[in-house]
């Protein structure tokens, strides 16, 4: 029997018919993926997958989703509340520590960590239409951090030598408080800490130089340990001209010595 052909026109429309009655796959959103685990884990996964680093000193936020600050808030609450219970501590009939845990949680997120977790403050630059190039001295300001050790406050000082030219940017006196709150708003080191500060004002106005003093009390010295309560730690940290020219470097650090 002889085979009737069928023109391939017609047959490209028939799969053509019956590929538009197939419905697509269900796109399984990230979110439904996530129900059940912990926010934490979500945003160390999210971390991982740009094999990006997560020290204790490094801002995380751009991996952070709007809102998901009050659900790491509620996650930290509630695994403090264990550290208490395991420190034998009453948090059910004692009124001091009820809600303890809480308040630290939001502590640590929202204030003394968030240099972690939010972006880096505005920094609206100015030209320096009057090609100012006399150093210029900010501070002291004052500084609240953390040692990663031990968790233990870093109160200080901080003192900012710029050294701008013509091709410098210029930011404004508070600019230099709020960027200096974000870096320091984190668990650190605070040789680590005074670097990282200067690397950023150097990329953001490009001055001739940049220097940095911060004298600060730790607390892991004094509340723990030796328990030395008169001991401080002061660190510089000097680059372009304040690195160079020694007159320029005297000149900045005999000025911190009178005020």
């Amino acid at each position: 029997m002889r085979t009737k052909k069928i023109p391939a026109k017609t047959v490209a429309k028939a799969s053509a018919k019956k590929a538009s009655t197939v419905k697509p796959a269900k796109k399984v959103s990230a979110q439904k993926n996530d129900v059940g685990t912990p926010l934490s884990v979500v945003i160390r996964r999210r971390i991982e997958a740009q094999k990006a680093r997560f020290h204790a000193n490094d801002n995380i936020s751009k991996f952070i989703q709007p809102g998901e600050l009050e659900g790491l808030v509620d996650e930290v609450a509630e695994k403090m509340l264990a550290v208490l219970e395991s420190l034998v501590i009453d948090t059910q009939s004692d009124h001091n520590t009820k809600n303890t845990s809480q308040r630290v949680a939001k502590m640590f997120v929202k204030e003394v960590f968030n240099g972690r977790y939010v972006e880096q403050p505005t920094l609206t630059k100015f030209p320096n239409v009057s090609r100012l190039n006399e150093l210029m001295i900010i501070g002291p300001i004052t500084v609240r951090s953390a040692c990663s050790h031990h968790l233990c406050p870093i109160m200080g000082r901080i003192w900012i030598g710029v050294l701008p030219n013509k091709e410098s940017a210029l930011i404004g006196l508070s600019k230099y408080s709020r960027l200096t709150e974000w870096v320091m708003c984190r668990p650190q080191i605070q040789e680590e800490a005074v670097v990282e500060l200067a690397d950023m004002l150097e990329k953001k106005i490009k001055p001739i130089g940049v220097a940095i003093v911060m004298d600060a009390d730790h607390f892991c010295m004094q509340w723990r340990g030796v328990k030395d309560c008169d001991s401080k730690m002061v660190n510089s940290v000097m680059r372009g001209a304040f690195l160079k020219d020694s007159n320029l470097r005297r000149e900045f650090l005999s000025l911190l010595d009178k005020r």
